[in-house]
């Protein structure tokens, strides 16, 4: 690897985007091994980087050469910020970059999803491909898989500051829970990760580039292509036969009897506008010649907003970071809720929130912990939008944090909730008591710190969501609607986030996809 393709070559399926979902599809879909099968990467190669397998300190990869370095668009709503939304640029994409929570949310959101048209997305259809992706010890076999790729389970380890959170739910009265991967995700749980004890016994990323590709590699039908950035799709007639990319600094064209979407919620739809598919007056209005109507493109965005800079000073050092820095979370329910746990927050050891409030407080040293909230059912939706023809401009990332006045009051009471956690008896002889924001404000005072603080959970999806109206992307087999050729399989197809982090949907939704896609 790097394998350069031959202009002239045609594979049986080309998979744009080698992320969380990338991976799994090439993987599966080269265990056929009359397939001859491509998968392309914008970024390099996973292996040998330390910086991936580093666990502990996960969150110094953000905006570094691993991130597409990605920002959203400024609103009155966050006072004007321009927000990072980190996207991983390397073989295994996000898994490879992110915090790796493991979690797949409640059995409604998928039921929902089913409800809404995705025929076949429902819980009990998704439940055996969650299963098959991972291997977790000690879970409910009704539930939890024993023999996946993914290599996925608890921290072996806790530090004190996750074990409180834990202890402060039950004080405030809160569900305890075994496995937020089980029958109810409610509560408090020790959390899950996709993550592994090293041979030296540092705590390693388990990825889907390794958990999946890795073990392909070896396949004689599988090539990988990393560090090519796709300009579009070759579309014809409706039929798609093909991508345009970079190949050693060469623009080529790879043909493919199958082209597979799998680059995100963020470059999914932006390629597809690119290559002229979406709505036709805003493709003209960015100079590109429409070729296919699909107004649905790049709509529907959503995302978990969370609070950064809720900071704590603890009463001692507190040692080296546990595992990712994490170790517990706790879903609950606002007073906002209408069903199920609308809330979510975990625990980080070190200071978390921007330059400015940094700026601002003093945060340093080794006595200051975070918990950090984030809205789970936002009702807030925005839009990923081209603004050029040109691949190498930036699009409009429109996530519209708190644009609905309801998740505003909810991320309040938030701030709220955090403080009573830490206020509990279970942080007495932990915590000294908040620093960001400090107690007492006025409602309008933690209005402003809320706004000035959200940042997202990097759960960014359903930009080509599924469904039968004239605004989905792809139908219920994942195909793109009215073109041949050509399917989405990735966080961009959920028709609406579910209440969890998105790697363990996405993954499953990869497994199905492979299936699919296959029999098509």
């Amino acid at each position: 690897m790097p394998v350069v393709p031959s202009p002239a070559a045609a594979y049986d399926y080309l998979i744009v985007g080698g992320g969380a979902a990338g991976c799994v599809l090439a993987a599966r879909l080269s265990e056929d091994p009359d397939a001859r099968v491509l998968l392309v990467e914008a970024g390099p190669d996973h292996r040998g980087v330390r910086e991936v397998l580093d666990a502990a300190h996960w969150d110094a990869l953000i905006g570094g050469p691993y991130d597409h370095g990605y920002r959203s668009a400024p609103t009155e709503h966050v006072l004007g910020r321009a927000l990072a939304m980190p996207r991983g640029k390397v073989l295994g994409g996000s898994s490879s970059t992110n915090a790796m929570l493991w979690y797949r949310g409640n059995r409604a959101d998928y039921d929902a999803w089913a409800d809404a048209g995705a025929t076949g997305w429902g819980f009990d259809d998704l439940l055996p491909y969650f299963r098959r992706s991972e291997t977790r010890a000690g879970g409910d076999p009704e539930f939890r898989g024993v023999d996946g790729p993914m290599r996925v389970g608890p921290l072996a380890d806790v530090h004190p500051i996750a074990h409180a959170l834990i202890a402060a739910s039950a004080d405030r009265g809160l569900p305890v829970i075994d496995d937020a991967n089980g029958a109810d995700n409610e509560g408090a749980v020790y959390a899950d990760y996709n993550a592994i004890v090293g041979p030296d016994g540092s705590f390693e990323r388990w990825s889907t580039a390794r958990g999946y590709l890795e073990p392909a590699l070896a396949r004689p039908n599988l090539d990988v292509v990393v560090d090519s950035r796709v300009h579009g799709l070759v579309v014809a007639a409706g039929v798609v036969t093909g991508i345009r990319h970079v190949v050693c600094g060469e623009l080529v064209t790879t043909s493919a009897s199958r082209v597979v979407l799998a680059a995100g919620a963020l470059d999914t739809p932006r390629l597809l506008q690119l290559s002229g598919i979406g709505d036709p007056g805003r493709l003209v209005g960015a100079g590109i010649r429409p070729v296919h109507a699909l107004p649905g493109v790049g709509e529907n965005f959503q995302d978990h907003p969370l609070i950064l800079g809720m900071n704590f000073r603890a009463r001692a050092d507190l040692g080296p970071v546990i595992g990712n820095g994490g170790g517990a979370m706790l879903n609950w329910r606002s007073s906002y809720a209408a069903a199920g746990p609308d809330m979510h927050t975990v625990v980080a050891h070190g200071s978390r929130g921007d330059e400015a409030l940094h700026a601002a407080h003093d945060l340093s040293g080794n006595r200051v912990f975070a918990l950090v909230p984030g809205l789970y059912r936002s009702r807030s939706v925005g839009w990923v939008r081209v603004r050029s023809a040109d691949p190498d401009a930036a699009a409009d990332f429109h996530p519209n944090y708190l644009a609905d006045p309801t998740d505003l009051a909810t991320m309040v009471e938030a701030v709220d909730t955090v403080q009573d956690l830490v206020a509990a008896s279970a942080y007495a002889e932990l915590s000294e008591g908040p620093i960001t924001p400090v107690r007492g404000l006025s409602r309008e005072e933690k209005t402003q710190f809320v706004r000035q603080n959200i940042g997202t959970f990097f759960h960014c999806s359903g930009t080509a969501r599924i469904g039968t109206d004239e605004l989905a992307v792809v139908d219920t087999g994942l195909k793109v609607r009215g073109l041949e050729g050509l399917w989405v399989a990735d966080a961009s197809v959920m028709p609406s986030i579910p209440t969890c982090n998105t790697q363990a949907p996405t993954v499953a939704i990869a497994e199905r996809a492979a299936e699919l896609i296959a029999a098509a």
